[in-house]
C-alpha cells in the first residue's frame, strides 16, 4: 500500500519539476515608464515609443506556491553512517513524521509557474492614442496536491485517507497581440488588446476521489479514477504489453512513454484584455483591467485512463501448502495464486491505458483581474504610493494577491519602486528599477525576492520571480 502512495506522489512531483507566473511585473504596475505596463492594463500608455530587442525585450519568469523543494528534500541523517548521499526525501524513515510534514499546508498544496518571453514588441503613438504590437511565447504549469497524499506517502497507517483530487496541468502557446489605448477626456483613459493564440501543447492529469481505507479489519481498499488528457500535434502515448500474473487473463497494455512526431500548431484561440484608468483629482487615480479573457480550441485530445478504479486486499485465505494440484495445475488457494491475483489488480489500478484521440476540446487560458489605486504625495510629486489587487482565475490554480508600493522618479529618465505583497501562498517583497533615457530602455525587477537557495543555486522555496528587458526607446 505504501508503495502505491509513493508511486502516485512521485508522479505528481515529477510533473512539478518542469517549472520553468501572469505576464506582467506587479511591482511595476505604478511605474509610469515601465514599457510593458500594458500587459497588466491595456489602458496604460508611455511617453516614449519603443521597439524591443528580439527575445530580450521582456523576459518574465515566476513561480508561486505554498510548498517547495526545501519541504521535500532534507539533509540525510544517515550520511556518513551507512549512506553516501547528502540529501534524502521527507519519506526517509529516519526523519520524524512531524518534521517531514511540517512544510505542507493542511489543506491543498499548490505550485503555479509561468514563463513569458516577448519575442518581438513595439509601442508607438498614433491613431489618436498609444498602440502596442507584440509576439509572445507563454508557458504555464500548475499542480494541486492534498495534504493527506503526503501523509499517506510518509506514514501509512491503519486509518482512512481521503485524498480527494490530485491535479497537474501544463500549457504552452504563442500569442499575437494588438493593443490600443486613448484618452476619452481629461479624467478617463481606456484601452483594449486583441490576442490571437496559437496553441503548442496542453496537458492535464487528474486523479479524482482518491481514497485509501486501511482501517477495515477484513480488507484494505484503494480507489480513484486517473485520467490524462494531452492536446498536441503529433503526440502519441507509447505502450508496453505485459502478461498478467494469472496465466488465464492473457496480457495487458500500459503507457510507459510518449512520442511526439512533427510538432506544430495544435490549436487556435482568441483572448481580450480590457482596461480603464480614471483620474479622480490631481492626487488620486484608480484603474482596473481584465486580462487574458479567452480560450484555445485544440484539434485533438489524447486520453489515457486507469483500467480499474479500485483495488481491494482482503488477505490471504486457506493457503494451500501445495503450489500445484494433482493434475499439475496452479492451485487456486496457493500463496502464489492469491498473490498473482492482487498483483494483477494493482497493475490495472496503478497503470494508465491509452484510450486514443477523443476529438477536439476547448480550454481557457486563465484570466486575471487587476484593480489599483494610486496616490501622489503632495510635498514631493515624484513620489507615489499604490495599492494593487490581483486575482488569477484558473480553476484549481486560482490565486489572489494584495500589493502596496512606493514608487519614485528622481530623474526624468529613471524611475522605480519597492513593494510588499501578501498572496494565496506567502508574503513577499518586490522591487523594480527602470532606466529610459532617449535611445534605450533597460529594466529589472522582482515580485518576490529570491530566498534561500541550495548549493546548486536552486530555490528551496517555490516563490521566486524575475523580470528583465532591453529595448530601444525614442
Amino acid at each position: 500500500m505504501k508503495r502505491i502512495g509513493k508511486y502516485i506522489l512521485a508522479a505528481s512531483l515529477a510533473a512539478v519539476g518542469c517549472n520553468a507566473m501572469a505576464q506582467g511585473l506587479n511591482s511595476g504596475y505604478f511605474v509610469e515608464e515601465y514599457k510593458f505596463r500594458h500587459n497588466m492594463n491595456p489602458a496604460f500608455g508611455n511617453e516614449q515609443n519603443y521597439v524591443s530587442l528580439p527575445a530580450l525585450g521582456n523576459i518574465n519568469v515566476r513561480t508561486q506556491g505554498n510548498f517547495g523543494l526545501g519541504d521535500v528534500l532534507f539533509d540525510n541523517p544517515r550520511y556518513g553512517v551507512d549512506s553516501d548521499k547528502k540529501k534524502t526525501t521527507f519519506m526517509n524513515p529516519y526523519i520524524s513524521t512531524s518534521d517531514a510534514l511540517s512544510g505542507f499546508a493542511s489543506g491543498t498544496n499548490r505550485i503555479n509557474a509561468d514563463v513569458d518571453i516577448t519575442l518581438l514588441s513595439a509601442g508607438f503613438k498614433a491613431f489618436g492614442g498609444y498602440n502596442t504590437i507584440s509576439i509572445d511565447s507563454r508557458t504555464n504549469v500548475g499542480t494541486s496536491l492534498p495534504y493527506s497524499l503526503f501523509e499517506f506517502a510518509k506514514n501509512t497507517g491503519n486509518k482512512t485517507y481521503k485524498m480527494d483530487d490530485i491535479n497537474v496541468h501544463a500549457q504552452s502557446f504563442v500569442q499575437l497581440a494588438f493593443g490600443h489605448s486613448r484618452k476619452i477626456d481629461d479624467k478617463l483613459r481606456v484601452g483594449g488588446k486583441l490576442k490571437v493564440l496559437l496553441g503548442v501543447a496542453r496537458g492535464d492529469m487528474q486523479i479524482s476521489n482518491l481514497r485509501a481505507d486501511l482501517a477495515g479489519e477484513d480488507k484494505w481498499m484503494m480507489s480513484g479514477k486517473a485520467v490524462a488528457n494531452v492536446s498536441m500535434k503529433g503526440f502519441a502515448y507509447q505502450q508496453e504489453e505485459k502478461e498478467y500474473k494469472d496465466e488465464n487473463k492473457g496480457t495487458y497494455r500500459y503507457v510507459n512513454d510518449v512520442d511526439v512526431n512533427s510538432p506544430g500548431i495544435g490549436g487556435f484561440g482568441l483572448a481580450l484584455d480590457l482596461g480603464g484608468v480614471y483620474k479622480i483629482n490631481d492626487d488620486w487615480q484608480v484603474s482596473a483591467a481584465l486580462i487574458d479573457l479567452g480560450f484555445i480550441s485544440w484539434s485533438n485530445n489524447m486520453t489515457a485512463e486507469n483500467k480499474q478504479e479500485s483495488f481491494e486486499f482482503n488477505g490471504f485465505h486457506d493457503i494451500s501448502y501445495k503450489k500445484y494440484d494433482n493434475n499439475g495445475n496452479l492451485n487456486d488457494n496457493s500463496f502464489k495464486s492469491q498473490g498473482d491475483k492482487y498483483a494483477d489488480q494493482i497493475a490495472d489500478f496503478a497503470n494508465l491505458t491509452d484510450q486514443g484521440d477523443k476529438g477536439s476540446r476547448t480550454t481557457g487560458i486563465g484570466a486575471t483581474l487587476n484593480v489599483g489605486a494610486e496616490y501622489v504625495f503632495p510635498l514631493y510629486r515624484q513620489l507615489k504610493f499604490g495599492a494593487l489587487s490581483t486575482t488569477r482565475f484558473n480553476g484549481k490554480y486560482t490565486w489572489t494577491e494584495g500589493r502596496v508600493s512606493a514608487n519614485v522618479a528622481p530623474l526624468s529618465w529613471l524611475d522605480g519602486g519597492m513593494s510588499f505583497a501578501v498572496n494565496s501562498f506567502t508574503a513577499s517583497c518586490g522591487w523594480v528599477i527602470n532606466a529610459h533615457p532617449k535611445g534605450f530602455n533597460v529594466f529589472i525587477g522582482m515580485d518576490h525576492i529570491l530566498g534561500k537557495v541550495s548549493k546548486e543555486f536552486i530555490p528551496l522555496s517555490s516563490n521566486a520571480s524575475v523580470n528583465v528587458g532591453f529595448n530601444v526607446a525614442f
